[in-house]
């Protein structure tokens, strides 16, 4: 196949188990080791020396893996952090900054760093890159989720590897995706992988703290409620912003939506695409669905909140039901026909997101009434649905 053809379909490479070369994996893993579309992430404390200085080393490693992906016939995606780590050298500071102006001026000054040092080590393999810089805003606003979706498509039919981080230096606390793991997750679904690969600085789950003695790695999950006793810490290393839980809810965005996961070393990623006893694999536990749903399940940001009472709670957590006006007691927030909401049960949990089909100021003329009376009093047009259930998606876990 030459990787260069934009006539090529994304998933129209050959299946990595066809190719004479390629070695037959046991067991689930088997689904990442033929993986034709695998999506990587790899955190800042892999890329980051102790001096504070991007680690040139690992990145090349990283990327000497990749390349031999890429070279077996699949496609790649690479998530990479280290944007900040890597201008805290060059700006002479001691330690990560904690406040929002410096972080963005490091992560300037070392972006084009580390995007540089990209393209020069995929460059010696004949690989171009295509740097693609994200916020929040990018996937909470519609149309602009879906032209992120048409970009990564475009350089992956090219053969190019798309290298994504988010845009730190003109992010804002409330625009964060809070750390690359969530971002990998959706890129995931986005781009319609078969695994995500995440590496960081351990070698995968434990029962208990890797610290702990006696703490043993888990191999396989095949479902996230077998792990929900163990202790995990939200904290990440000293340069990065991730810790078990981010990775975790990466792990549940991506296992639900279709895509396999592995979390394992950064030393371990060749080991990890072969489907090797690495790390913890994470089977894929649900189906995949469309862009639009995750998009309205994970990535969209909500602007108001729809109550309802006990038998519309009760309809739409059964899946079929779309939510009439009737059944709506009291509405909060500002927000347009087309906007992300939660919809909320009596007892005050929410029980899942939707698209509303009325601006907030025209909702309380409407709550609580018949679509009979509303046709009969106001005409047609007032009587169709307040979230349809094709844009309807449930709170993980109802």
């Amino acid at each position: 196949m030459n990787s260069l053809d934009p006539s090529v379909n994304p998933h129209d490479a050959p299946d990595l188990q066809d190719r004479p070369d390629a070695q037959a994996v046991p067991g689930p893993r088997s689904a990442i080791a033929t993986a034709r579309r695998v999506v990587v992430k790899i955190g800042s404390s892999s890329l980051t020396g102790p001096d504070g200085h991007l680690d040139v080393g690992a990145l090349r490693g990283v990327v000497e893996v990749l390349a031999a992906r890429q070279a077996a016939g699949a496609q790649v995606v690479l998530v990479t952090s280290g944007a900040v780590s890597a201008g805290i050298g060059p700006l002479g500071l001691g330690t990560r900054p904690r406040d929002l102006a410096t972080m963005q001026a490091a992560a300037s000054v070392g972006q084009g760093q580390l995007v540089g040092r990209y393209q020069e080590e995929f460059a010696a393999f004949g690989i171009q890159i295509g740097q693609i810089l994200l916020t929040a805003e990018d996937t909470v606003r519609r149309a602009r989720y879906r032209n992120a979706q048409r970009a990564l498509d475009r350089l992956l039919a090219l053969g190019v590897v798309p290298v994504i981080n988010e845009n730190d230096a003109v992010t804002t606390d409330e625009l964060k995706f809070g750390d690359n793991d969530r971002l990998a997750a959706l890129v995931s679904h986005l781009v319609r992988a078969d695994a995500l690969l995440l590496l960081t600085d351990v070698d995968g789950l434990h029962d208990a703290p890797p610290s702990r003695p006696g703490a043993r790695r888990i191999p396989l999950v095949e479902d996230l409620a077998e792990i929900s006793g163990v202790e995990v810490t939200a904290r990440g290393s000293a340069v990065g912003t991730g810790g078990m839980v981010t990775k975790l809810e990466s792990v549940r965005i991506a296992t639900g939506a279709g895509v396999p996961a592995v979390l394992t070393l950064t030393a371990n990623a060749a080991a990890a695409l072969a489907g090797d006893d690495v790390g913890t694999f994470f089977t894929a536990t649900g189906r995949r669905t469309s862009a639009r749903r995750l998009w309205i399940a994970h990535a969209a940001r909500t602007e108001g909140r729809l109550h309802l009472d006990d038998g519309a709670a009760r309809a739409v957590l059964g899946g079929r039901a779309s939510l009439l006006p009737a059944g709506i007691t009291r509405a909060e927030g500002q927000f347009d026909a087309g906007d992300p909401v939660e919809l909320v049960a009596p007892d005050g949990a929410v029980v899942a997101r939707g698209l509303v089909a009325f601006d907030a100021s025209d909702l309380p003329a409407l709550i609580g009434r018949s679509t009979y009376a509303l046709r009969e009093e106001l005409g047609e047009g007032y009587d169709r649905v307040v979230v349809h259930r094709d844009d309807l998606v449930l709170e993980p876990g109802r």
